[in-house]
């Protein structure tokens, strides 16, 4: 008996189950996979229910025995996600005597009585738990479902937020929050009819901050901030609109705006940037501290990190820091946060010989702007190993800053750094369908690959045309 099974993942020499189970499993005598391709590997699922392998014998299995067992597995609502059954080849065994196994999803608290009541009736009971993977998303329009937010810096529930106390600060973020609640990745992005005293908020910000850009910031940032004065309504008495900025960067550099509540968390924030989607806020900081925000606002978003993605070698950096934590652990999730922190946040490069800010919380912030570069702070040359564990400041100035000798060269270090987070399975960006795809047969990685000589031709062409 065999359900749900994927013939080419068939082994070569088939042996007992239990004999491949003990044996590890090792590549030529592996147990088949569900062809199911949702499930190629285990995804971490709210509930508390784990992904276990049951591997028994059952002696006179075409009796009742077979239903017998399968009731069991209904009588704790595990969920059977792969099924198969081998004849046994043991001395004295009979024909209808037989091995099965058993993938399923159960809730943790019914594991034991599984196995005990398994042990009741059959020989030989072994169990083994897969490893969970934290659920991420495999196309872009599974960013609706990255919508965790931090709330510690809300102004509803923080006592020292600047608009605590102003209930039409608080009514008006709400709505704000709402538009972006609302959206659906894909809907064109909503507009924000700002009031008179927002406008001259982002005045006093803009005008402050456009003083220090041509000494302080990177020649990327000033760049790009020319064209987006130019084409994006970026001025002084106007707070630009994020559809006109979107459709900006996806010419420039592929990466769409996403409109969001609040402060993300970083797994749905990092997974945002793996599609070249960028989550962005549309409130700005309350009028009584306008050189201060202690969370993301429209001011950081669109004077701090806009600039920096319209750069194809920032995005690129971006993306691939994004890519690293899909399905990555907690702890690995923290250090990439990290990396993000000292990097896009707060990053210093070096450009004819003179230090530069590129990260987005200096760009967006006049008193550590001309911190960061007074020579007062420590730096530190990028180094990821280093930079993932270097505690940080999410309240004051930072101590120290670390120092890219170019994009791709942090770009080259990341990869490296990268590669060696362990996940079990590598991933593939399709830029034609924006999706990722998980390369675990041998097929998608030819197919991959393919694609990759498709365009190395066209290039080969290109040159030849050329000389």
């Amino acid at each position: 008996m065999k359900t749900e099974v994927a013939p080419q993942c068939l082994p070569a020499k088939r042996r007992s189950l239990i004999e491949d189970d003990r044996e590890g499993r090792e590549p030529g005598s592996s147990v088949p996979e569900p062809a199911d391709q949702s499930l190629d590997f285990t995804l971490d699922q709210e509930g508390g229910r784990d992904l276990v392998t049951f591997i028994f014998t059952l002696r006179n299995a075409k009796s009742s025995a077979l239903s017998h067992a399968i009731n069991i597995f209904e009588t704790v609502e595990a969920q059977i996600h792969h099924m198969e059954s081998r004849a046994v080849r043991k001395d004295k065994s009979r024909v209808d005597d037989l091995d099965f196994f058993i993938r399923c999803e159960v809730h943790s608290s019914g594991v034991n009585t599984l196995i005990n009541s398994l042990k009741g009736m059959a020989e030989d009971v072994s169990i083994s738990k897969e490893e969970k993977v934290p659920w991420f998303p495999r196309k872009i329009q599974d960013l609706d479902r990255c919508h965790h937010l931090i709330t510690k810096f809300e102004p509803d529930l923080d006592q020292d937020h600047p608009g605590y106390q102003d209930l039409e600060y608080r009514e008006r973020r709400s709505h704000i929050a709402g538009l972006a609640l609302n959206y659906k990745q894909g809907e064109p992005l909503p507009r924000v009819d700002y009031t008179t005293e927002e406008i001259a908020t982002w005045k006093k910000v803009y005008n402050k901050l456009s003083t220090l850009y041509p000494s302080h910031a990177c020649r990327q940032f000033l760049d790009a901030f020319q064209i987006l004065e130019k084409h994006c309504g970026y001025q002084a008495d106007n707070i630009p609109q994020l559809q006109d900025i979107s459709s900006f960067l996806k010419e420039r550099t592929g990466f769409l705006l996403h409109p969001i509540a609040g402060l993300l968390s970083p797994r749905d924030f990092l997974a945002s940037l793996a599609f070249r989607v960028f989550q962005c806020t549309q409130y700005i900081r309350h009028s009584s501290s306008p050189m201060h925000s202690p969370e993301p606002d429209c001011c950081h978003e669109l004077l701090g990190h806009i600039p920096m993605l319209a750069d194809k070698q920032f995005a690129q950096f971006s993306q691939e820091l994004g890519l690293a934590s899909l399905g990555a652990s907690d702890e690995d999730i923290e250090k990439l946060s990290t990396l993000y922190w000292f990097t896009i946040e707060f990053g210093l490069c070096k450009q004819n010989g003179h230090l530069k800010a590129y990260g987005a919380g200096l760009l967006s912030s006049y008193g550590e702007l001309m911190y960061s570069l007074s020579g007062e702070p420590q730096y530190k040359a990028f180094d990821p190993e280093v930079t993932a564990i270097q505690t940080y400041q999410d309240q004051t100035f930072q101590p120290i800053y670390f120092v890219s000798e170019s994009f791709e060269d942090a770009k080259s270090k990341l990869r490296v750094y990268a590669s060696k987070i362990r996940k079990g399975f590598s991933l593939h960006y399709d830029p034609l369908t924006c999706s990722v795809e998980i390369l675990d047969k041998p097929h998608k990685v030819k197919k991959a690959l393919t694609q990759m000589q498709d365009e190395l031709k066209n290039l080969c062409f290109a040159l030849d045309q050329l000389s």
